[in-house]
């Protein structure tokens, strides 16, 4: 039998949120949002696809008396607000660090001090925590190296290398038993928001679940923000009649999961109970190379415009990382729906009646005077 339930969505107004927003919503949920409308996303303005059958509060995680006004009569949490951005992490590093990792404190400090009817709270965690990928080494099994070091990448010699023997090693599938190895304050942040809840959870018996989201692409995701997704960043760039930047050779893989299976991640979790004060990977399995992407995307936006692969490396960058996603297959019977290019071939046609202002120049340029690339 259904039963409704009182929903809050942290950051529901923004990419994923928003679709997770309309999935409560249609599945009969009175949910409600508590969003800042951050201007780097939203440009300061609601934006158009914002769920009217949602209750909306307008208001900023830092806010102890907002957020915890947001709270009252609340029974699940889906925390989904967050800064995201990993090269502009490492330099406006307050900032990251006050909304990521302080923003979820105050709502886990708001679960703890306060009468409240919280049941399940599900917290959106990234695969940057991972750092680098799982690779497999011929003569020495499994290894997991660490980032290479900037002597190899000015060689432009791109490949891991074996921690022990030396030797070129291949990418595998990451498990979530792997060492969280951080490279960026993004994934610090990213980390502190998955370690604080699923301890907290444990410790007061409020199930808990964070979800390790690899590279999420689909409709809503912001073009003009130069920080996003590199599927959206990308496709700024073709809409301007700009080539699309790919650092190092182009060949560096990662796991693009469709926004709508990882709405379909959240909904299991929160039926379930079974993953309850884990940590699962959100994936396809798949990795894709990001010269790829680059290239379908122009293919599919009409565009005859080649990416410039650069040859240069951004500091903290990673070579390759997919999931491994028996475990949320086995613990929740999740499965990826949405085949890479159907879901390309979705974001570009909603893009096309998007503007997009193609600000990559300018964030490129914060980061060489940084000296991070």
């Amino acid at each position: 039998m259904f039963v409704s339930h009182k929903i809050l969505v942290t950051g529901g107004a923004g990419f994923i949120g928003s679709f997770l927003v309309d999935e409560l919503v249609k599945q009969g949920h009175h949910v409600r949002i508590f969003d800042n409308l951050e201007p780097q996303v939203h440009q300061g303005g609601v934006p158009n696809y914002m769920n009217k059958n949602a209750e909306f509060i307008r208001g900023d995680v830092l806010d102890y008396a907002a957020l915890k006004k947001a709270t009252e009569d609340i029974e699940i949490i889906f925390h989904q607000a967050a800064r995201v951005g990993v090269g502009q992490s490492m330099y406006l590093v307050k900032g990251y660090v006050g909304v990521n990792t302080l923003g979820t404190a105050n709502l886990l400090d708001i679960l703890v001090n306060t009468n409240n009817n919280v049941k399940k709270l599900v917290v959106a965690s990234s695969m940057s925590t991972y750092g680098e990928g799982s690779y497999k080494c011929d003569d020495c099994s499994i290894v997991y190296p660490k980032l290479r070091a900037e002597q190899q990448l000015q060689k432009r010699d791109w490949e891991m290398r074996c921690p022990k023997c030396n030797k070129t090693v291949q990418p595998i599938p990451t498990k979530e038993e792997k060492t969280q190895d951080t490279t960026s304050v993004y994934a610090i942040t990213k980390k502190d928001q998955e370690d604080m809840c699923l301890n907290i959870g444990r410790s007061y018996g409020i199930p808990t679940v964070a979800l390790r989201y690899f590279n999420v692409y689909g409709p809503r995701q912001s073009l003009s923000n130069p920080y996003t997704g590199v599927a959206a960043i990308f496709q700024s760039r073709l809409k301007n009649n700009n080539p699309p930047v790919i650092y190092e050779d182009g060949l560096q893989t990662r796991d693009f999961v469709s926004v709508r299976d990882v709405v379909a991640a959240n909904i299991l979790s929160m039926k379930n109970s079974v993953a309850d004060y884990e940590a699962l990977n959100v994936g396809t399995g798949k990795p894709v190379n990001i010269k790829q992407i680059a290239e379908l995307l122009a293919k599919l936006m009409k565009k005859k415009i080649n990416p410039r692969i650069t040859n240069q490396f951004r500091k903290g960058d990673i070579r390759h990382c997919f999931a491994d996603i028996s475990k949320i297959k086995n613990k929740l019977d999740f499965e990826p729906k949405v085949k890479f290019t159907d879901g390309i071939k979705e974001l570009v046609k909603w893009s096309s009646g998007e503007a997009a202002a193609d600000r990559f120049e300018q964030a490129t340029q914060e980061l060489k005077n940084k000296n991070l690339i």
